[in-house]
């Protein structure tokens, strides 16, 4: 199963490690957290304002969509794929 995160950007939910609220007032650690995986290449962005981080295996995306519509996509993706293969 795949997850849209914005701009045509499908990732696989397998790759796919967690959401974060991307705020004004985000934590020190979160911060810290971007520049490094800025400054080390892993970083995508979506759009000029994001609004989330999607932390991925190899990637983390900046992406336009809530972290709350993402977890919701992402769980009902997987609750629907668990019910097919029962």
């Amino acid at each position: 199963m795949f997850l849209h995160v914005g701009k045509n950007i499908v990732i696989p939910l397998s790759e796919m490690i967690g959401v974060i609220e991307l705020r004004e007032d985000s934590s020190q650690l979160n911060r810290e957290f971007l520049k490094t995986a800025e400054d080390e290449g892993f970083v995508v962005q979506l759009c000029s304002e994001p609004v989330s981080i999607v932390l991925c295996s190899k990637h983390v995306y900046l992406s336009p969509i809530s972290a709350k519509t993402l977890s919701k996509r992402a769980r009902d993706m997987y609750s629907s794929e668990l019910e097919t293969e029962f």
